[in-house]
């Protein structure tokens, strides 16, 4: 018997979607995947943040002072994005900037006071944001996904 149920993701035209695409697990993660990013984005487009000042910040905050080029091994922005990403979030006086004293030609990146007032309210801003996007599943299904993505994420060795 053939599953006649609309694709919710893309039901606004009133048209069936094939059933073998309603049940491929890569075609699903990704308009969650689409979905989710648009919320986040819509979430901190209203704070004036972008998702990279977040990473940034969140890695300043856990791992301390990091230069540039650790910094952007460790979020995975590129370097020629990443010294964009400073530049914005150092005139924003989120984070300082300043020589690495073992090495004068290396920048060394730290979060400042009102970085870490900032990263707290986008983490509150990203709970509320996850909340909406992950609203249907139960507390337990939630760790569940999550650990099944990070399973997916490590196996095809995309750093986390």
């Amino acid at each position: 018997m053939a599953d006649h149920t609309p694709d919710t993701a893309h039901a606004e035209d009133g048209q069936p979607t094939a059933a073998r695409l309603r049940k491929l697990p890569t075609r699903l993660m990704s308009l969650a995947a689409i979905q989710s990013d648009r919320l986040v984005n819509e979430a901190l487009a209203r704070a004036d943040a972008r998702k990279w000042h977040y990473a940034v910040l969140a890695t300043l905050g856990e791992f301390g002072a990091v230069s540039q080029a650790e910094l952007s091994s460790r979020t995975g922005i590129y370097r020629s994005d990443m010294v964009a990403v400073v530049n914005e979030l150092a005139e924003r006086r989120l984070l300082e900037r300043s020589p690495d004293p073992a090495d004068r030609r290396r920048n060394v990146i730290t979060i400042t006071r009102q970085g870490r007032a900032r990263l707290r309210r986008l983490d509150e801003l990203l709970t509320a944001a996850e909340d909406a996007v992950f609203a249907p599943l139960t507390a337990p299904e939630r760790e569940q996904l999550t650990r099944l993505l990070t399973r997916l994420v490590d196996h095809h060795g995309r750093p986390m």
